[in-house]
C-alpha cells in the first residue's frame, strides 16, 4: 500500500473511538505522506450531530504570549484552543525566538505540534512584554536597532496581518532573582518580576484592546484568571526545587496525581468558549485541588490520629 500513488479511504474510521481515529490519521499523514489521499466520511462525529456540549472556537483567533517551547502552559493552551478550532498566534520572548523558530524548522516540535485534525501551529511573533513601545527599546542595549518587538508594535503587526483577535492569553512570568531567598531579593529584582509577570498584562490589554472583538464602546469582554499548580516545565526548573514542589503536591492534593499542562489548556479553552459566557472576573483553580487543602498530610497534627496516609 505504501508504494501506491493514490490512496482512497471510504468510511475508514467511521466507527472507531476518537483516540483510535487520531492514531490512524497520524499514520496516514506519516507513512502515506507521498500518496494522493482521498478520504470520505471520516468518523461519525463529522457526519452526524455531535451530542453533549462541545467546545467550538471555529472562526475565533487567539493571541497567546509566553510560548518558547513545547512543554509549558502556554504551549498547552495554544494546542487546546487550536484543537477547539481557533486560529493561533504566538508571542515568543525575543532572546528565545531564534532557538524556538529553529526548533520549529528542524522538526523538534513536530509531534507535539500536530493537532487532532492534522493542522499545525505556525504563526509566531517576537515579543518582549517588558517594553511598551519603541522608545523603551532604544534605551536598551540588548535590542538596540531592533523594532516590532514591543507590545505596541506587536499589536500593530497583528492588526496589519489579521485585523483583529477574539482571545488574548497572558502566560508570562519571569523573575531575575527567583532563586534568591526572600530577604536577599533586591528592589530592582522584585520590580522586574512584577513588570514582566504582572504589569505586562496591563500593557497587553492597553494595546490589544482596540483589536479585540467585539469592537465598540461597550465591549463586554470577559476576563478570568487561572491559578495553576506546579508543572515540570523548563522554565520552572529555574526555581531549583520544582521536583520537590511537585512531589509535595502529589502527596497532598485530593486527586493524588501530577498536574498536566493539557488540563490547564483545556480549562482555558472552556473559559474562552460560549459555555463560559456567564463567567467573568473569577479565579479558576486548576491544581488537582491543592488550593482546598487546609493542611498538608505530613502535618504534625496527624501524627497522633493513627490515620493511614493513603486515606488522608
Amino acid at each position: 500500500m505504501k508504494q501506491s500513488k493514490t490512496l482512497v479511504l471510504d468510511e475508514a474510521t467511521a466507527s472507531v473511538d476518537t483516540a483510535t481515529d487520531n492514531l490512524i490519521q497520524k499514520i496516514f499523514r506519516t507513512d502515506f505522506k507521498t500518496c494522493n489521499k482521498q478520504q470520505r466520511a471520516r468518523q461519525n462525529r463529522e457526519t452526524s450531530p455531535i451530542s453533549g456540549l462541545p467546545i467550538n472556537l471555529k472562526g475565533k483567533r487567539a493571541f497567546i504570549t509566553g510560548v518558547a517551547d513545547d512543554n509549558g502552559y502556554g504551549w498547552a493552551i495554544a494546542k487546546s484552543l487550536a484543537a477547539a478550532g481557533a486560529e493561533i498566534l504566538l508571542g515568543t520572548w525575543v532572546p528565545a525566538l531564534n532557538i524556538f523558530e529553529s526548533s520549529l524548522r528542524r522538526g523538534k516540535f513536530d509531534e507535539s505540534r500536530v493537532l487532532p485534525d492534522g493542522s499545525l501551529i505556525t504563526k509566531v511573533y517576537p515579543l518582549d512584554a517588558v517594553f511598551d513601545n519603541l522608545e523603551d527599546i532604544k534605551s536598551n542595549k540588548r535590542y538596540a536597532g531592533s523594532s516590532k518587538w514591543t507590545v505596541q508594535e506587536v499589536a500593530e503587526s497583528v492588526k496589519e496581518d489579521f485585523g483583529s483577535i477574539d482571545i488574548l492569553v497572558h502566560s508570562l512570568v519571569n523573575g531575575p532573582e527567583v532563586t534568591n531567598p526572600l530577604l536577599e531579593t533586591s528592589r530592582k529584582g522584585y520590580l522586574a518580576a512584577l513588570s514582566t509577570s504582572s504589569y505586562s498584562y496591563v500593557s497587553l490589554l492597553k494595546h490589544f484592546l482596540p483589536i479585540i472583538n467585539p469592537a465598540g464602546r461597550k465591549r463586554k469582554i470577559r476576563v478570568n484568571t487561572i491559578s495553576v499548580g506546579p508543572l515540570r516545565s523548563r522554565a520552572a526548573k529555574a526555581i531549583g526545587f520544582i521536583d520537590m514542589m511537585i512531589d509535595y503536591s502529589i502527596a497532598n492534593v485530593p486527586l493524588q496525581k501530577e498536574l498536566s499542562a493539557k488540563g490547564v489548556g483545556n480549562a482555558v479553552a472552556f473559559l474562552s468558549s460560549s459555555l463560559a459566557s456567564a463567567i467573568a472576573g473569577t479565579v479558576l483553580y486548576v491544581d488537582n485541588g491543592l488550593n482546598a487543602m487546609g493542611v498538608g498530610v505530613d502535618s504534625p497534627i496527624f501524627s497522633n490520629l493513627n490515620i493511614p496516609k493513603e486515606q488522608h
